[in-house]
């Protein structure tokens, strides 16, 4: 079988400094003695190699040891969570993207200028769930539905979203609002160029192949979406994990095979299905 990458694919460069930071924590304090606030990054492998090299999980922030170092992970938390750690006596080590911090201080700034903070994303999200602690009262949207359910009048709004969104998706949520009668309405870019650009490449490739993969954990929002873009070009699409999920089905009757990662793949993981791949 023929197998064509994506030009833009896999680790980006704040899931790769979320990991070298968890590593070097590990070093400095031991292992055993980091508590990772949920998982790193949305990669089982690679969080899986983590808690083997001694860096320890935890959902709640109470039931840390304080004598541990507490990482908070690359989608970064709430000032309240941040506060309640610093309350315990926490080391606190801060593995939070670049893009995540500088959504989180665009929200404090709009809410500082007087705008009602309206965020595009997932409220279940992670990411979403810290940035929206940067402002109180902040509103979030992520479907047309929500604008009449959820988004209240207000005469100055201003608009940020999650940093994994396509940028596609969020000027059509944009739009909407604009038709509404607004005095103000503020919008900064927070969306992520790397990911932005994974996104494209996928698209790009659908073009050029019978079927496509996206690799990447099945709770990442970004690989998430690159499976959902590829799908709108109508172009059969699997988002799996790993080479083990390959089955024989899904490539039956195919010739050329495309294969693009989510920002938290890494490489080896890619080259392994791309074998596996190669020798059907």
């Amino acid at each position: 079988m023929q197998v064509r990458l994506a030009t833009s694919r896999g680790f980006c460069f704040g899931v790769e400094d979320a990991i070298e930071i968890a590593e070097a924590a590990l070093e400095t304090h031991g292992p055993g003695n980091v508590v990772a606030l949920g998982p790193v990054i949305h990669n089982k492998q690679v969080v899986g190699k983590l808690e083997q090299a001694g860096l320890n999980q935890s959902g709640e922030l109470e039931i840390i040891d304080p004598a541990k170092a507490v990482l908070i992970r690359s989608h970064g938390a709430s000032p309240e969570t941040i506060a309640r750690a610093q309350q315990r006596g926490l080391r606190i080590v801060d593995a939070t993207c670049v893009l995540v911090k500088r959504a989180q201080n665009v929200v404090r700034q709009l809410h500082e200028e007087g705008y009602h903070v309206v965020m595009i994303g997932d409220p279940n999200h992670p990411e979403v769930r810290g940035v929206i602690g940067y402002a109180p009262n902040v509103t979030v949207i992520d479907r047309g539905a929500d604008l009449e359910q959820a988004l209240p009048y207000r005469e100055r709004l201003g608009i940020v979203a999650q940093t994994t969104h396509s940028p596609v998706h969020v000027a059509e949520m944009i739009a909407e609002i604009l038709k509404r009668p607004y005095r103000e309405v503020k919008i900064v870019n927070t969306l992520c160029l790397e990911v932005t650009r994974r996104q494209e490449a996928a698209v790009a490739l659908c073009a050029e192949v019978d079927v496509m993969f996206v690799l990447g954990g099945l709770n990442s929002a970004n690989t998430r979406e690159m499976a959902r873009l590829c799908e709108e070009q109508g172009r059969a699409t699997y988002h799996i994990e790993t080479a083990d999920q390959l089955e024989p089905h899904m490539v039956a009757g195919r010739k050329v095979a495309g294969v693009t990662a989510g920002a938290s793949t890494p490489e080896w993981v890619i080259a392994e299905f791309v074998r596996k791949l190669e020798a059907i």
